[in-house]
């Protein structure tokens, strides 16, 4: 009895908009991990909600990235629904060197740069963490929109930070769906890499 009211009124405490970006935000990851072409409907109304919860916890590089995504799940719909005619689904592709190599300098330069604009001139929590993820991220949902294999691995990285930095203020609801997250990225891995060898 005490367990079942000391849940009711944690669940009672959340935020209704954390909620519905939680469960938006799960549906468009499953459907992603699933190859579905329809996680990206759920992923623009995540995204749209996220921009108001990152502005009020002052996760500045998170609520700039939500702007980003909300782009590139347009273009991932766009991309995916232009598969060949021969084939069932838009083909899964692996990382090439070249990609690779810009994805790390990338991850380093925005990282520093953003990260220093953050700490000197914003109140940003964690600003080197949350551009680091942040670089991560950008890099992650391009190779998600274009099909290839390695951006689960990138967004399980990403997704264990995230569930710490996301626990340190407080988003309870936020930090456990990363966890699920780490889960499905997980699975999503191991489908898509299964996809892949069966394609060759």
């Amino acid at each position: 009895m005490i367990l079942t009211n000391a849940f009711t009124d944690w669940v009672r405490a959340q935020n209704p908009l954390e909620a519905a970006g939680v469960i938006t935000g799960i549906l468009c990851v499953y459907l992603a991990a699933k190859n579905i072409i329809w996680n990206w409907p759920f992923a623009i109304i995540s995204v749209c909600i996220y921009v108001i919860i990152f502005f009020e916890a002052k996760l500045y590089a998170d609520m700039g990235l939500q702007f980003y995504f909300l782009v590139m799940n347009i273009y991932g719909w766009y991309f995916w629904g232009r598969k060949p005619k021969s084939e069932e689904k838009v083909p899964v592709i692996k990382i090439t060197q070249k990609e690779i190599i810009f994805s790390i300098i990338g991850v380093i330069l925005f990282t520093a740069i953003l990260g220093f604009l953050l700490k000197h001139g914003t109140d940003a929590a964690f600003p080197f963490i949350d551009s680091f993820c942040t670089a991560c991220s950008l890099i992650a949902q391009v190779l998600l929109a274009r099909k290839v294999l390695e951006n689960w691995l990138i967004w399980i990285f990403v997704d264990v930070i995230y569930v710490v930095v996301y626990t340190a203020k407080n988003l309870h609801l936020t930090a456990g769906m990363y966890a699920l997250y780490l889960i499905i990225a997980a699975l999503g891995y191991r489908d898509w890499r299964r996809d892949y060898r069966l394609q060759k």
